[in-house]
């Protein structure tokens, strides 16, 4: 077994100060038992092998034997039956593995996508300032499945390996010490030429993925502005440079499938190679041609045929796992996109509140911006310069300006969702600091988000418990009778993508209701009256003045109307407030 283990030991071999093998261990701990169960079924199913093997080699002496007129016909019988058993049982064993890889690796990705998603959508705490939506999108959807042949693969195969290869050894070497000794040789062989060819491949994986990234990133930036584009006339400019994209990503997959086919050839001929040598020697012993001193130069036909048919079965394991290295690679490129996306973001050491999805009778926190700066990427200004704010508890502060001024990156700071590359978002809790949490917080922007489904589906988003009783309530309470009164199916009513099906004006009541039912202690409306006419605009103006008590609000707007709401005003331009017209 000493081969077996300088295999292993020069496959699963890592640097130190690698962080990315450390992370993948930690990653695949969640479906760690299951994987380790698949290793052992593959393995005990190379007994299965070593059955069948034995029952061939049996039934062909035998069978000759009966050919010769020694023994009877039915003589095969029991080979056969023994032959037969070894495959099922190789089968149901494989079978069980597989299985129990997949359940594996179904909770690692499982367990990866939920921390995907809360990273990407910030439920307890901020997003990072540069955080990428198409980043996070691809790493969801595409990077978390380049995981699936490391999970399947190469885990289990080296602890198939090891017991596997083990007991087709002890086999061959119950029939000829010299042939276990022959592929014992041979096994060593493969993991220095494994990393010699394997070196390049981690950065042609990662450089691959990289590049299907950006790929998919500016096709769906070209596919937003497709009637800008086309407007201008650049589509075809747009459609060359997919293309070159295109060919670019072409152009790495194709590297990386030719490193994926040397290391399988070299795998391949080291196996063939080690197979004529064998055939060689059992072949010279069975005509009795070989008398050298201290090489056996007996072997019974059953031996030969029996070793022969074991000695790709002891390859088979370093076959599956010299497949896992490469899947292995680009599971590695995978971690080292997905470690970004999956970063803490927060670096504020003063600790963080509960999340709390209702008030639960709760006084409303005050908010507090400490000297903020958030930076877009592409942009060489700032959306917003060193801003300050305080607002107290059950206070309203409605920020004005012209459009790009900042006033959505105010409120999303302020709210918890992006955190500032400079400065501190804090909400004031029984006179403690703990930093900004979208935990406490509803939110209410223009146009209003609503998902595919039933209107019962999307007010539901708010409060997942509750009744159509206290989702009417809610309704009445705003003053909304008449918007299910309209919609003939109610609660019921189908609704398409962005809320395809409602005006812009039953969309926006909708976003109030769910504010409702969210019921937090921190309201965010980021122009909840843009695109309405005059007498929609009155009707929200309306449902906020209820909605807005008993709340801290930070609103958003254009529009003169909703200003009497506020207890403070503030005005931005370029990022900065402005002080009595003065920028400070």
């Amino acid at each position: 077994m000493s081969g077996t283990t300088v295999l292993l030991d020069a496959l699963a071999a890592e640097r130190s100060e690698d962080p990315v093998p450390a992370r993948l261990r930690a990653w695949a701990a969640a479906g760690r038992p299951g994987l380790r169960r698949a290793g052992v079924l593959r393995g005990a199913a190379q007994l299965g092998t070593v059955l069948w093997a034995y029952g061939l080699s049996w039934g062909a002496e035998r069978g000759l034997s009966a050919l010769r007129g020694e023994l009877p016909a039915a003589a095969v019988v029991p080979p056969a039956l023994l032959t037969a058993a070894g495959v099922a049982l190789r089968a149901g064993l494989l079978a069980a593995g597989d299985a129990a890889a997949a359940r594996g690796a179904r909770a690692v990705r499982e367990a990866l996508r939920h921390r995907l998603i809360e990273a990407a959508l910030p439920a307890r705490g901020p997003a990072p300032a540069d955080s990428d939506g198409t980043a996070s999108a691809r790493a969801v959807d595409g990077e978390v499945d380049e995981l699936t042949d490391w999970l399947t693969g190469y885990l289990p195969a080296r602890t198939t390996m090891l017991l596997g290869s083990g007991l087709v050894l002890a086999a061959i070497a119950c029939r000829s010490w010299f042939v276990a000794l022959l592929v014992l040789a041979a096994t060593p062989l493969l993991p220095a030429n494994l990393k010699v060819i394997g070196l390049g491949t981690q950065s042609a994986v990662g450089a691959q993925l990289t590049a299907i990234r950006g790929h998919q990133a500016r096709l769906l930036d070209h596919l937003r502005g497709l009637p800008t584009l086309v407007g201008l006339g650049a589509h075809d400019e747009a459609a060359r440079a997919l293309e070159r994209d295109d060919r670019e990503v072409a152009r790495r997959t194709e590297k990386v499938l030719r490193i994926a086919f040397l290391s399988t050839a070299w795998v391949e001929l080291l196996i063939t190679g080690t197979l004529a040598v064998v055939a060689t020697y059992c072949g010279l012993v069975l005509l009795d041609y070989l008398h050298l001193p201290g090489i056996p130069d007996r072997m019974s036909l059953s031996a030969a045929l029996f070793v022969l048919v074991l000695v790709p079965a002891y390859f088979a394991p370093a076959r599956e796992l010299a497949a896992g290295y490469h899947a292995r690679a680009r599971a590695a490129a995978a971690a080292e996109l997905l470690a970004p996306v999956l970063a803490a973001p927060g670096q504020d050491p003063l600790p963080a509140a509960p999340v709390r999805p209702a008030r639960q009778g709760a006084a409303p926190p005050g908010v507090r911006l400490d000297d903020v700066t958030v930076r877009h990427p592409g942009r060489t200004a700032p959306a917003l310069d060193h801003v300050g704010v305080r607002l107290a508890p059950a206070g309203c502060l409605a920020v004005t300006g012209p459009s790009g001024a900042g006033k959505s990156s105010l409120l999303a700071v302020a709210a918890g969702l992006s955190s500032p590359h400079e400065g501190r978002a804090l909400h004031m809790l029984d006179g403690r600091a703990v930093p900004a949490d979208p935990g406490r917080v509803a939110w209410v922007g223009q146009p209003a988000h609503l998902l595919p489904g039933t209107l019962r589906e999307n007010l539901l988003l708010a409060r997942p418990t509750a009744s159509d009783d206290d989702l009417l309530g809610a309704v009445a309470a705003l003053g909304f009778d008449d918007l299910l009164t309209a919609l003939p199916q109610g609660l019921d009513t189908p609704l398409g993508e962005r809320g395809t099906g409602l005006s812009s004006g039953q969309s926006q009541q909708l976003a109030l209701v769910r504010a409702l039912l969210r019921d937090a202690p921190v309201l965010c409306l980021d122009e909840p009256t843009a695109h309405l006419d005059p007498a929609a605009e009155q009707r929200v103006l309306s449902a906020l003045r209820t909605l807005t008590r008993d709340r801290t609000v930070l609103l958003a707007t254009h529009s003169p109307a909703l200003l009497p709401l506020a207890d403070q005003v503030i005005t931005l331009e370029h990022g900065k407030v402005l002080d009595h017209g003065r920028v400070r």
